[in-house]
């Protein structure tokens, strides 16, 4: 690891292998079969989303809608959970509520990406009653709200920067000056965005020296892969959990 731990969230011996919605090439992305098949492979880090139904239920999901994934319909934070739940991914699963996923798998750390403002409160709600501060880390587009997050919760909570944190950065590692928050543990990023570099050598280096991990999404390929790993990216989200997992047996850092 480039970076020292600022959060026990990030400690691992090596590289985080994220299991991207599960490992969503498989087709049933944000289940309970998914993330159970992601784990019996041995990842102990997956990424999921969340969104609050209209009752104010937390599900593990990520479309606002049920219909690109499921046999149901409709915005989720307009139907209440008791319809949700009778939806199916790929006709056979259920969506899962993000309690039973902590439930069910306490050996997992978990990455969400906060998909909309009226689920940030029940997640913290969630993690204070379950006390997994130690097992989330709290992502979003919207740098506003995982600030939010991070003054709701305080130091406790581990979170990565949402996109104006990453354009900042991205402008220190050219030599621009842009302020940046100083409580994120973690930044999230694409290879590329737009046709503009993010995950390159600069950007690595202006992150490690705010003591900051990279976790680069979503890298599918064995190639890309070991690019970034010689980079020194601190961790890789993948749809392909089978291809990197045999990546990262290949050098010697599954753990």
């Amino acid at each position: 690891m480039s970076t020292r731990v600022r959060h026990p969230y990030l400690d691992h011996p090596g590289p985080l292998p994220f299991a991207h919605r599960g490992g969503a090439a498989d087709g049933l992305e944000n289940t309970l079969a998914q993330f159970r098949r992601a784990v019996d492979l041995g990842y102990r880090y997956i990424e999921t989303d969340v969104h609050a139904t209209a009752d104010g239920w937390l599900v593990a999901f990520h479309d606002a809608t049920l219909d690109r994934v499921t046999d149901g319909a409709g915005r989720i934070a307009d139907l209440p959970w008791r319809e949700v739940r009778r939806a199916r991914v790929a006709g056979r699963e259920p969506v899962p509520l993000f309690e039973e996923l902590l439930e069910t798998f306490p050996g997992v750390r978990w990455n969400v990406d906060v998909k909309a403002e009226p689920a940030l409160r029940p997640l913290l709600d969630l993690i204070e009653r379950t006390g997994a501060w130690d097992r989330v880390c709290v992502g979003s587009f919207s740098e506003a709200r995982v600030a939010r997050a991070q003054r709701l919760a305080g130091p406790r909570l581990a979170t990565s920067y949402g996109t104006r944190g990453v354009l900042g950065l991205r402008l220190r590692s050219w030599g621009v000056p842009a302020v940046l928050r100083r409580s994120a543990v973690a930044v999230q990023v694409p290879v590329s965005q737009s046709g503009v570099p993010v995950a390159d050598p600069a950007f690595v280096r202006a992150a490690h020296a705010r003591g900051l991990h990279v976790h680069v999404w979503t890298i599918n390929e064995p190639e890309p892969m070991h690019r970034l790993l010689d980079l020194g990216v601190d961790g890789i989200m993948t749809d392909h959990i089978d291809t990197l997992r045999k990546v990262l047996e290949e050098r010697g850092v599954w753990a």
